[in-house]
This record gives structure tokens, C-alpha cells and sequence, in this order.
């Protein structure tokens, strides 16, 4: 087991909260881990990594939409927004791209949950490795990770 993995269970047993955890074949998109997991699209949990001017948040959005721009700008009140690179990624976070988890607490980053996911009762997401899911209860999410809850994600063929 890796470092953020094991961090991951250690917090969410610290917190009595149910979860399960399974193993399965390398993913890397959103489609696959639903394909892989036999779950909808809508019931992932992608967790993005933006450099908002001089700082890097977490963003949370359901695995069937994106982070939109305009919105993250209004929200955080900066117009210098951009996806952090590979590199930031796993110098920030210890992930690859893809395995990012939504525990930005964690990891000391501001955490923005699109309010959306709060409308699927289970939902699925990477636990800091390709080959690692977490299912639990959306609100359990929620109250772990204690992001600021919003709206700032649009559907996946919107223009950016």
C-alpha cells in the first residue's frame, strides 16, 4: 500500500466512517474507473488540481461533468486560474494525475465540492493510486473532507 492510501484509511477509520476499498486494473480516465467499477459515470468523484494565482485548491466534481473556469474565477475571486501541471500535481499532492483523492484537507488544500455530488448516495473515487477505489456515502464525503460546498461544475460538452 502507498503513503496517501494509507493516510486515507487511517483518517477515515479515525472518523468511524464506513467505506469500501477495492483493488482493480489501472484507470485513468473518469469513463473507465466508471467501466471498471460497474458504476455510472455521475457517481465519481474527480478530484482536479488548479494553481488559483499563487496557491493550488482542489476542485470536486462528478465524474460526468467538468470544473468551469468562469465559475472558479467568481468563486475564489482570481482570474489566474489554470489546471496544475504533472508536475505540481505529484509535488502537491504525492498522486499521479488520475489518482488524485478528494482528501485536500489532508494535503493542506482548499477543497471546492460541486454541490451535485451531494445528489448521488454512494460515490467512487481514487484513493491516491490508479489501482485503488473508495466507495461511501456522498454526505460522509462531505463531512470529511469539509470543503466549501458550490456550484462550479458544467456539463462535459460545454465549451470551455
Amino acid at each position: 500500500m502507498e503513503p496517501e492510501f494509507v493516510a486515507i484509511k487511517k483518517f477515515l477509520d479515525s472518523l468511524h466512517v464506513p467505506y469500501v476499498h477495492y483493488e482493480h486494473e489501472p484507470v485513468h480516465t473518469s469513463g473507465d474507473a466508471a467501466r471498471v467499477r460497474g458504476v455510472e459515470l455521475k457517481t465519481g468523484v474527480k478530484a482536479l488540481l488548479f494553481k488559483s494565482g499563487p496557491q493550488f485548491i482542489l476542485v470536486l466534481v462528478p465524474g460526468d461533468r467538468r470544473a468551469d473556469f468562469q465559475k472558479l474565477r467568481a468563486l475564489t475571486g482570481e482570474n489566474n486560474i489554470r489546471m496544475a501541471t504533472a508536475e505540481e500535481v505529484f509535488k502537491v499532492t504525492n498522486c499521479e494525475i488520475g489518482s488524485v483523492h478528494p482528501f485536500g484537507n489532508l494535503m493542506g488544500i482548499q477543497t471546492f465540492m460541486e454541490k451535485a455530488i451531494l445528489a448521488n448516495e454512494k460515490v467512487n473515487f481514487n484513493a491516491g493510486l490508479h489501482t485503488v477505489t473508495i466507495s461511501m456515502n456522498s454526505r460522509n464525503l462531505k463531512d470529511a473532507v469539509k470543503p466549501v460546498l458550490c456550484d462550479i461544475a458544467k456539463d462535459r460538452h460545454d465549451q470551455l
